[in-house]
């Protein structure tokens, strides 16, 4: 980003100029380049990073703010409905997908954490790991197209379910498709030019959080969810699949943290933050996407193996009455003989 100082501009104007018109001058370039740069550079010098700054800086304005709320009440609603009817929905759903689901999203883009989004790598890191890794999962297990197909009226129910049936959804919820997107993206969007893109301009950066979260979801959705979704692998499959995720977040963050090259350019430093260094701030964003990558997908390997056992009984159960029915059939048909 191209940062004129005012001041700097004006002392360098030529010695004919007067006072009055090298003022303007400097003041006029300053408009210009300001007129023609980023417009989050207001919003990327915030004070010094606190505790306290985590919930002073907080903002509610934003549509993610709107989307989250929105989520929560369409969720709750279906919530209720269920109960008057006198269907049973279970707790934890509900308390993943507002709690660590929705909540988690809230925590690093509504709080004050997103004052330093643009300013800090390695918040935008702890952002990059709760959107793309931690809220999705939550998500899933709060089930929500499950609620949605049992309380939508007809119509909406058959196009939601086509929605879910449909050829898209089948391509980008098969798992190595999945799988692919999940790596890929963060290599694309680091060590190219769009990382920088995305600190310069604001829709940008409130994109990259909708594609962290959607991301996440169509990685996990199929691996943890508990909807139904077309071409689910078995459980051994999605372990090995989650196996594979682990090394990756290992590689970036060890190249985040040996990089000789700042991400995002002269970014970081031409915010001139007394208080953090660019490199030191850098080296701590690759070992926060390093260690939290390894012990989210290892969390979230045992949650799987645990999902595959309960599976692994239910199952045992269900064989075990079919064939209680088939002996109970077979000495009816004895007795009436």
């Amino acid at each position: 980003m191209l940062h004129v100082d005012p001041i700097s501009l004006a002392t360098s104007a030529a010695p004919q100029l007067t006072a009055g018109a090298t003022s303007t001058a400097a003041t006029s370039a300053a408009v210009e380049v300001t007129a023609g740069a980023v417009p989050l550079a207001a919003e990327a010098t915030p004070p010094p990073f606190s505790v306290t700054a985590v919930f002073t800086e907080a903002r509610l304005d934003s549509w993610l703010a709107v989307g989250l709320v929105l989520a929560a009440g369409l969720y709750l609603y279906g919530v209720h409905r269920l109960r008057v009817r006198g269907d049973r929905w279970p707790v934890a759903r509900t308390i993943f997908f507002l709690g660590p689901g929705l909540g988690g999203i809230a925590s690093v883009t509504v709080s004050g954490l997103h004052a330093y989004d643009t300013a800090l790598l390695s918040v935008h890191m702890v952002q990059h790991m709760a959107l793309s890794m931690v809220s999705p999962i939550f998500l899933a297990l709060g089930a929500p197209v499950t609620l949605a197909l049992r309380t939508l009226p007809t119509g909406p129910r058959k196009r939601l379910l086509a929605v879910v049936h449909s050829r898209i959804a089948r391509i980008y919820t098969f798992p190595l498709v999945a799988f692919a997107i999940f790596v890929v993206n963060p290599f694309a969007l680091y060590f190219t030019d769009l990382y920088r893109y995305t600190l310069e301009h604001a829709w940008a950066h409130e994109l990259v959080h909708a594609h962290f979260i959607m991301t996440g979801c169509v990685f996990f959705w199929p691996l943890l969810g508990l909807d139904p979704l077309p071409g689910r692998w078995p459980y051994p499959g999605r372990a090995l699949l989650m196996l594979l995720s682990v090394p990756f977040h290992t590689v970036l963050g060890l190249t985040i943290m040996q990089s000789t090259t700042l991400f995002g350019g002269d970014w970081y430093p031409s915010l001139g933050l007394s208080w953090a260094d660019p490199w030191e701030d850098q080296v701590l964003a690759g070992g926060i996407l390093w260690a939290g990558g390894e012990f989210v997908s290892v969390t979230m390997l045992a949650v799987l193996v645990v999902q595959w056992m309960r599976h692994a009984e239910r199952e045992a159960r269900r064989i075990d009455r079919e064939l209680d029915r088939q002996e109970a059939r077979q000495r009816a048909a004895e007795a009436a003989g």
